[in-house]
């Protein structure tokens, strides 16, 4: 597959779904900033037919390797980060998948009947993460009930394959030099930051520091009717130099732990 049509449709379907990534992109762009994303992050389940290792597939082919492993005990998943090969400006790789063995009985009775009734050779696509939705119109009832036990469950069910987020580097803005001006600039476009964890995760001991946005909210056609349920949301990095100089690549489980929280739709109602 012709990897920039692949990101290029990423930032499409992204942006189709997350308006305000695009508003704020403009808005950086206004200030004579270029826009360079630092990483796009994927969401999916751990069933075999969909788990990392098949979501990396197109990845690996366009010459990515992985790298740093994450395991997020309280929200139940793990994660893997990507990193090309030869191209360092090539934007970094992060699929989580929830561990649905660490769930009742019930919950995985359920995602593996959502997962049962689409064609299965779908999931041999090798542009599944651009497939959205696979399975069909989602009962609100379904999603109330995943939501009771998991929120990247709900989550998913919903919105199906598709970038989660995409990445601002701040490090490569011109017109900010810290997160902490990124994130008043925002503010005062008027954009609610996540405050989970503070705005700001991480530190420069750690060498990453992140914030984000708050997942924007769309109308869902359910199968009861329409609801307002999150979508995605747009991330902001600036890395630090390690020991030898070069900027640390990796992430940080306790940061990226809070950043998950952006799609929470209790967030949504407590900001």
């Amino acid at each position: 597959m012709n990897s920039i049509y692949f990101f290029e449709e990423l930032w499409k379907q992204y942006t189709a779904k997350t308006p305000s990534a695009q508003k704020v992109k403009s808005l950086f762009e206004a200030k004579g900033d270029s826009v360079v994303n630092d990483h796009i992050a994927i969401r999916t389940f751990n069933d075999p037919r969909i788990d990392i290792d098949v979501i990396a597939q197109p990845f690996l082919k366009m010459g990515y390797e992985p790298k740093g492993e994450y395991n997020f005990e309280a929200k139940k998943l793990f994660a893997r980060h990507f990193e090309h090969k030869s191209n360092p400006s090539a934007p970094k790789i992060f699929i989580s998948q929830l561990l649905l063995e660490e769930f009742s009985i019930d919950l995985q009775a359920c995602i593996r009947n959502i997962l049962n009734e689409v064609d299965q050779s779908l999931y041999l696509s090798e542009d599944l993460i651009l497939k959205g939705r696979v399975w069909s119109t989602p009962s609100f009832k379904t999603y109330q009930f995943l939501l009771e036990e998991s929120e990247y469950a709900a989550w998913m069910y919903v919105n199906g394959f598709c970038s989660n987020h995409f990445t601002v580097d701040v490090n490569k803005l011109d017109s900010f030099n810290n997160l902490p001006g990124v994130n008043e600039f925002l503010k005062s476009n008027g954009f609610e930051i996540n405050s989970s964890g503070g705005e700001i995760k991480g530190t420069k001991e750690l060498l990453l520091q992140q914030s984000s946005i708050l997942a924007d909210t769309i109308e869902v056609d359910f199968e009861e009717g329409i609801e307002k349920i999150t979508t995605c949301y747009y991330e902001f990095s600036y890395r630090y130099p390690q020991e030898n100089g070069t900027l640390f690549t990796g992430f940080v489980a306790n940061s990226a732990d809070k950043i998950f929280e952006s799609t929470d739709m209790k967030m949504q109602k407590t900001m």
